[in-house]
C-alpha cells in the first residue's frame, strides 16, 4: 500500500515539476479524456483552423437565411413591410437570446465541446425544415396573381416558423461557446499564448465575415433568381460542413471542465448575504472566508482577489461565530468564498457597460430590416444586371474583412507605440470608437434617404410604389460605416465579456453579450411599432408606409442616430469608471 501512495506522489510532484516548467498549460485545461495538457501538442493557432472553419461555415448558414429573409417574408409569404421588418427582427432576437440556455448548459453540466456538438444537430435539423418549407409546394403559399397575393395558411407559417426557431435554439447552444473555445485555446497564465487571444478574435470576427459575404452576395443572387429552395439547401448544407470542421479538431483541442451552475453560485450569494445582513464586514478583508490551498473551489476557475465594491455582498464571506464554533464551512447557502461572492460583484460592475451595447445593436439590426426596404427603392440595375437590395450588406462585410487585417496588423502596433498596452487599445477604448462611428453610420443612411425624398417628390413620384432613380450604391457608405463600427465594437465586446469574466462564467459572460444584440433586435421592432403608431393617427402614411415614397424613413434613422449619440455619451461615463478584474 505503501508503495502505491509513494508512486502516486512521485506523478504528482512531477506533474507540479512539468507546470512549472511550462511543459502543461497553467490554466487548469485538460484534453479530451479529461488528463492535463502539453502545450506542445495542443490547442493555440494549431486548433484553431477547425474552430475557425466551423465558425465560418455556421455564419454563412444563418447569414443566408437571414440576410435576405425580409424579402422571402414580403415576396413569398406577401407580408407588408413592417410585419416583414417585426418578424425578422424578432427572430434575430431570439437569436441572441437563446445563447443564455447553452452558456448555463455549458459552464454547469456538458462544458463548451458537448453544447456545441449538440445544439449544432438541432440547428442542422432547423435548416433542413426550412428548406423543405420553401421547395415543397404544399408548404408555400401560391404565387400573386396580378396585385392579389394569397396569405400564407396557418400550417404554412406553422412549418416556416418552426424550422425558423429551431435555428434560433441551435445557434443559441453555439454562438455563446465558440468564441470561448476557441480563446481557450490561449493559456491565460502564458503571456505569449495570453497576446495571441486577442489576436485569435480579429480573426475569429474575419471568419465570421468570411461566411456573411458569401451569404450576401452568392447566396441572396440565388435566392432571388434560382429559387428559394436552392437558396436554403446551400446554407444547410455548409451547416452540415460545419459540424464536420468541428469534430475533426476534436484530438487537438484544451477542453475547460464546466464549474457546476453559475446561477445557483450567484443565488448562493445573495441568500448568505442576506442571512448575515446584521452582521459587520471586516475591515481587513483577509478575514473573509477562502479556501486555504492554491485552487478556487470552484472548479475552473482560479481565485479573484477581493474589491471594495458592493461591501453588503461580502457579508456572505463572513465566517460567524456559529460557524467557527461547529467548524462546519460547507453549506454555500450560508457561507460564500471571496470568489465566489467577486463573480456576483463583476457581473454588477459589467452591467452599464453591457447595457450601453442595446442601442448599438439597434443600429445594426436596421441593415437586414430597414437598409433593405430602403435600398428596394432605389435603383438596382447596373446596365442588364439587377442587384438584390439585400446584397448590399456584403459591403458591411468588406467593410469588416478589410478593417480586421488593417486593425491587427497596422493599427495596433502603431497605437502600443502611444498607450503602451500589448493589444494597442483597450477593450473598453475600442468599444468607445465603435460607438462614435455609429452614430457617423444612421447619419449616412439620413442623408441618403432625404436625398430619395427629394428625388421622389421632384419627380412627381410620392404617390406611386416605384423604385426612385438614385443609384443603391449610395447606399456604401453607411454599410462601410457600420462595419468599421463592428470591428471595434462587436470585438472589442468578445475581447471585453472573455477577459472581464470570471473563469467559470465565461460561456454565461459571452452570452449576457449576445444578449445585447438580442434586445437591440427587440429595442427595433420597439420602435418600429411605436413610431408606426404615433405616425399612423389621424389616417396618416406614417414614416414607414409600405410605400416608402409617401413616408419619412429619414425621421427614423435621425432618431436612431440620436439615441446612438446619447448612448455614446452615457458608455463614455460608464468606461471611465469601470475597475478591471483581478485574479490570482
Amino acid at each position: 500500500m505503501g508503495s502505491v501512495d509513494e508512486e502516486r506522489s512521485l506523478l504528482d510532484t512531477g506533474l507540479v515539476q512539468a507546470e512549472s516548467s511550462g511543459l502543461y498549460t497553467g490554466d487548469g485545461s485538460v484534453d479530451f479524456n479529461g488528463k492535463p495538457v502539453l502545450k506542445q501538442n495542443t490547442g493555440n493557432w494549431k486548433a484553431c483552423p477547425f474552430i475557425l472553419g466551423n465558425e465560418c461555415c455556421e455564419r454563412l448558414a444563418y447569414y443566408g437565411i437571414a440576410t435576405n429573409l425580409v424579402s422571402y417574408l414580403t415576396k413569398k409569404l406577401h407580408e407588408g413591410n413592417v410585419s416583414a421588418a417585426r418578424n425578422v427582427t424578432t427572430w434575430q432576437g431570439t437569436c441572441y437570446l437563446t445563447p443564455l440556455i447553452g452558456a448555463v448548459l455549458a459552464d454547469a453540466y456538458w462544458g463548451r465541446y458537448w453544447t456545441i456538438a449538440t445544439f449544432s444537430t438541432i440547428y442542422f435539423l432547423g435548416m433542413c425544415t426550412l428548406t423543405l418549407s420553401a421547395s415543397i409546394p404544399a408548404l408555400k403559399p401560391a404565387e400573386c396573381a396580378g396585385s392579389i397575393c394569397p396569405s400564407a395558411t396557418p400550417a404554412q407559417y406553422a412549418v416556416f416558423f418552426f424550422g425558423l426557431y429551431l435555428i434560433a435554439l441551435g445557434t443559441g447552444g453555439i454562438k455563446p461557446c465558440v468564441s470561448s473555445f476557441g480563446a481557450d485555446q490561449f493559456d491565460d497564465t502564458d503571456p505569449k499564448e495570453s497576446v495571441k487571444k486577442g489576436s485569435f478574435f480579429n480573426w475569429f470576427y474575419f471568419s465570421i465575415n468570411i461566411g456573411a459575404l458569401i451569404s450576401s452576395s452568392l447566396l441572396v443572387w440565388i435566392q432571388d433568381n434560382a429559387g428559394w429552395g436552392l437558396g436554403f439547401g446551400i446554407p444547410a448544407l455548409f451547416m452540415g460542413l460545419a459540424i464536420v470542421s468541428f469534430f475533426s479538431g476534436t484530438p487537438l483541442y484544451r477542453f475547460q471542465k464546466p464549474g457546476g451552475s453559475p446561477i445557483t453560485r450567484m443565488c448562493q450569494v445573495l441568500v448568505a448575504s442576506f442571512r448575515k445582513w446584521n452582521l459587520k464586514v471586516p475591515e481587513d478583508s483577509s478575514l473573509l472566508y477562502e479556501t486555504g490551498d492554491k485552487h478556487s473551489a470552484i472548479q475552473g476557475s482560479r481565485k479573484l482577489e477581493h474589491s471594495d465594491e458592493l461591501k453588503c455582498l461580502d457579508k456572505a464571506a463572513i465566517v460567524s461565530d456559529a460557524e467557527i464554533k461547529s467548524g462546519d464551512f460547507s453549506n454555500p447557502w450560508r457561507l460564500c468564498t471571496v470568489t465566489q461572492v467577486e463573480e456576483l460583484k463583476i457581473l454588477f460592475r459589467m452591467f452599464p457597460i453591457w447595457a450601453t451595447g442595446i442601442v448599438f445593436s439597434a443600429v445594426y439590426a436596421q441593415m437586414s430590416t430597414m437598409f433593405v426596404e430602403q435600398g428596394m427603392m432605389m435603383d438596382t440595375s447596373i446596365g442588364s444586371f439587377t442587384i438584390p437590395p439585400a446584397s448590399l450588406s456584403s459591403f458591411d462585410v468588406i467593410s469588416v474583412i478589410f478593417w480586421v487585417p488593417i486593425y491587427d496588423r497596422v493599427i495596433v502596433p502603431i497605437a502600443r507605440k502611444f498607450t503602451g498596452k500589448e493589444r494597442g487599445f483597450s477593450e473598453l477604448q475600442r468599444m468607445g470608437i465603435g460607438l462614435f462611428i455609429s452614430v457617423l453610420c444612421m447619419s449616412a443612411a439620413t442623408v441618403v434617404e432625404i436625398r430619395r425624398l427629394q428625388l421622389a417628390d421632384e419627380l412627381g413620384l410620392v404617390d406611386k410604389e416605384v423604385a426612385v432613380p438614385l443609384s443603391i450604391f449610395w447606399q456604401i457608405p453607411q454599410y462601410f460605416l457600420l462595419g468599421a463600427a463592428e470591428v471595434c465594437t462587436f470585438i472589442g465586446q468578445l475581447e471585453f465579456f472573455y477577459d472581464q469574466s470570471p473563469d467559470a462564467m465565461r460561456s454565461l459572460c459571452s452570452a449576457l453579450s449576445l444578449l445585447t444584440t438580442s434586445l437591440g433586435n427587440y429595442l427595433s421592432s420597439f420602435i418600429l411599432t411605436v413610431v408606426t403608431y404615433f405616425t399612423t393617427k389621424g389616417g396618416q402614411p406614417g414614416w414607414i408606409p409600405d410605400n416608402l415614397n409617401k413616408g419619412h424613413l429619414d425621421y427614423f434613422f435621425s432618431l436612431l442616430a440620436g439615441l446612438s449619440f446619447l448612448n455614446m455619451l452615457v458608455y463614455s461615463v460608464c468606461a471611465s469608471k469601470y475597475k478591471q478584474k483581478k485574479s490570482t
